[in-house]
């Protein structure tokens, strides 16, 4: 299963965060929560990352 674990205002913010995590080895999902399709740079995303990966994610996230 798949959580959110940020949101981000548009397209390029999303992203960022998507590589960020994945060069983390954290498989990561972006998706606009308007349910518009992905491609809509000024929408809102949510940032997903897999449900055994959150305690990854908290790491990474104390370390910047």
């Amino acid at each position: 299963m798949w959580v959110e674990i940020k949101k981000t205002p548009n397209l390029m913010m999303a992203e960022m965060w998507k590589e960020f995590f994945e060069g983390e080895g954290i498989p990561t999902r972006i998706m606009p929560e308007s349910g518009l399709p992905i491609g809509q740079e000024l929408t809102t995303y949510r940032i997903l990352v897999p449900e055994d990966k959150r305690h990854v994610i908290d790491e990474v996230m104390r370390k910047i």
